[in-house]
């Protein structure tokens, strides 16, 4: 798989911030598309699924399904985040998570490109389970296991 398209969705409030919330209970989700070494803004998808089946759980499995496959829907490849919870079990099958530490996605757009080779070879690879990157002057990749 030679991925000259990537899709990253951006969680964030409706202020267009990040915020220390699990990738499901952001508000909306900024998507971007990385294609010919460009990074560019595609839309904003309000996040429907933000209280989905949360009266039965916190982060239940029902919710974390809807959401992945509300962004599969959209040929998203990447999800970026401040946290994730414990659907990234779920999420790590299907897409790179990624946790970032910039507050706006003006901070992060910079540093996704400045890292983005990393991403392509993890989509590059095809692992069975994609790690978890850590971006925020460097990029760091570990096993969702070590991360829970």
């Amino acid at each position: 798989m030679n991925k000259e398209t990537i899709r990253f969705a951006l969680a964030v409030n409706h202020a267009g911030h990040f915020q220390a919330k699990h990738f499901g209970d952001a508000d909306k989700y900024i998507i971007y598309e990385w294609k010919n070494n460009e990074l560019t803004y595609v839309k904003e998808e309000i996040n429907v699924y933000k209280t989905f089946d949360e009266e039965h759980e916190h982060g239940s499995q029902k919710k974390g399904r809807a959401i992945l496959n509300f962004l599969k829907s959209m040929d998203v490849n990447v999800l970026l985040s401040r946290h994730f919870g414990k659907n990234i079990q779920l999420v790590n099958q299907h897409f790179i998570p990624v946790i970032i530490y910039a507050e706006t996605p003006d901070e992060v757009i910079p540093v996704i490109k400045k890292h983005v080779k990393w991403i392509e070879d993890e989509l590059n690879n095809q692992p069975e389970e994609y790690k978890l990157f850590f971006l925020k002057n460097g990029a760091l990749k570990i096993s969702i296991k070590k991360y829970e």
